[in-house]
């Protein structure tokens, strides 16, 4: 699949089959957020895979009740180990670096044909309890992983005249 590919279909899947992942795949999809750019090239993350089915729902629980994220066989944990760090532009470096990393793992488990969500809407305090983070990290994003069990909707986007300005802010 080409990236370009890869970046049309991928899309928020919100059911999954049983399936399990193959171990190979879900190499590869963890290989996509090592290979990811981070400021200074520091890598300041952590990745926690989790298959356990009480933990998934618990983690499902924390997430404000969204079950589908115990459906996926997988989810996955991205953690900021240092999220006090700003750089330069005035944002924090987490913000940046795990958006790529977790990005390069969507587009990763599109190409092997699964299906991701990326999960924002959780409880900090609850999932780092669940998990045994300690208070200083951060969670940045669940990622429930797994074959899809529903069928794509059309994807609606602006257009680029909508969304692109040239040499200068626009409205």
């Amino acid at each position: 699949m080409q990236v370009h590919e890869a970046i049309k279909n991928r899309r928020s899947v919100r059911a999954y089959k049983s399936d399990p992942v193959p171990e190979q795949s879900l190499r590869k999809v963890l290989e996509a957020a090592r290979l990811a750019p981070s400021a200074h090239n520091d890598q300041d993350w952590k990745f926690i895979v989790i298959k356990d089915i009480k933990k998934r729902k618990q983690l499902a629980q924390a997430a404000q009740s969204q079950s589908f994220i115990a459906e996926a066989p997988v989810v996955i944990a991205a953690v900021a180990l240092n999220p006090e760090r700003v750089i330069s532009c005035e944002v924090p470096a987490y913000a940046i670096n795990l958006t790529i990393a977790v990005d390069h793992m969507t587009l990763q488990a599109c190409e092997q044909g699964l299906g991701t969500c990326w999960i924002g809407a959780f409880s900090q305090e609850e999932v780092k309890k669940i998990l045994n983070i300690p208070d200083k990290y951060k969670v940045v994003a669940l990622l429930p992983l797994g074959f899809p069990a529903d069928s794509p909707r059309p994807k609606t986007r602006k257009s680029l005249k909508e969304i692109i300005c040239y040499e200068n802010f626009n409205q």
